[in-house]
C-alpha cells in the first residue's frame, strides 16, 4: 500500500536528510549524491507529487509499466531511467524515453540498444550491470567478465557506458553488504583509472532503501530508493 502524500513528503525529507549525513561522513555533498526513486507499482500522482517535493530521478522497472505512465509524468524537472531487467525485443520501446538505461549486462543487448538509438539519431546512456554476488537467479555480468564485455562495447556506435550498477545480495548485516559495496567501488575506481575509449565511470549506482546510507559511505553516488519512500507495496501484481 503506497503512504499518503504526507507520508511521502516526510519520507523524503528524511531520506535527503540521511543521504546528506551519509555523504558529509565521506567528504561529499548531497549534490554529490543522486536521488532515485524506485517507482514500481508507484501511481503517476504520487510520482509527480515527489517531484514537485524536489524529487529529479525516478526509474521503472517494467517496461509496461512505463509505457502506461509515461505521458503523465512530469517530465520537465525530471529524469526518468529504466533500473529493471531489459530484454531485447522491449528495448525499442524505451530508448527515445528514458535518459539511462541501468542494466546493461550483455552485448547483445547493447547492440540492440545501439540499432534503436541509430533510428533515433540518438545516444544513449548506459550503465553495466554487474553481478556481485555470483547470483544464478540474478542478471548482471560476473565480476570476472566485466572487463571482456567493455572492451566489446566501447566500440559499439550510439552507447556511452556512463559507469556501473549493481544489486548486492541480501545479507543479514551491514558488514557482509558493505563488502559488497566496497568490492563494486575498488572496480569502479580501476576502470576509471584504465581512460578506456567511450567508457566513462560518471555514476555508481548501488544502495536501495535499507542500504543506501551504507553504499554511499561506500562510494556509491546514485541510490536508489523506493520502499522507504512510498512505503511498502505489492511487487506480484
Amino acid at each position: 500500500m503506497v503512504n499518503s502524500l504526507s507520508d511521502v513528503e516526510y519520507n523524503y525529507k528524511t531520506i535527503c536528510e540521511n543521504i546528506e549525513k551519509a555523504a558529509l561522513s565521506v567528504n561529499k555533498n548531497f549534490s554529490d549524491i543522486i536521488f532515485l526513486a524506485a517507482t514500481k507499482t508507484v501511481d503517476v500522482e504520487t510520482i509527480n507529487y515527489s517531484i514537485d517535493l524536489g524529487l529529479r530521478y525516478i526509474g521503472e522497472n517494467k517496461v509496461q509499466e512505463l509505457l502506461s505512465k509515461y505521458d503523465r509524468y512530469n517530465l520537465d524537472k525530471c529524469s526518468l531511467q529504466f533500473i529493471g531487467h531489459l530484454q531485447t525485443n522491449k528495448v525499442r520501446q524505451i530508448v527515445s524515453k528514458v535518459d539511462l538505461i541501468q542494466s546493461v549486462d550483455s552485448v547483445k543487448l547493447a547492440k540492440e540498444i545501439s540499432k534503436q538509438s541509430k533510428l533515433y539519431n540518438t545516444v544513449t546512456d548506459v550503465l553495466i550491470e554487474v553481478n556481485i554476488g555470483k547470483e544464478e537467479n540474478k542478471s548482471g555480468v560476473m565480476p570476472e567478465n566485466l572487463y571482456e564485455l567493455l572492451d566489446e562495447i566501447k566500440d559499439i556506435d550510439n552507447i556511452k557506458v556512463k559507469g556501473l550498477m549493481a544489486i548486492p545480495p541480501i545479507c543479514e548485516n551491514k558488514q557482509k553488504i558493505c563488502k559488497f559495496f566496497d568490492n563494486m567501488n575498488n572496480i569502479f575506481i580501476d576502470i576509471d583509472s584504465k581512460n578506456i575509449d567511450n567508457i566513462s565511470m560518471d555514476i555508481l549506482s548501488m544502495g536501495m532503501s535499507d542500504d543506501y546510507q551504507e553504499a554511499i559511505k561506500c562510494g556509491a553516488n546514485m541510490v536508489r530508493v523506493g520502499s522507504a519512500l512510498f512505503g511498502a507495496r505489492n511487487y506480484n501484481k
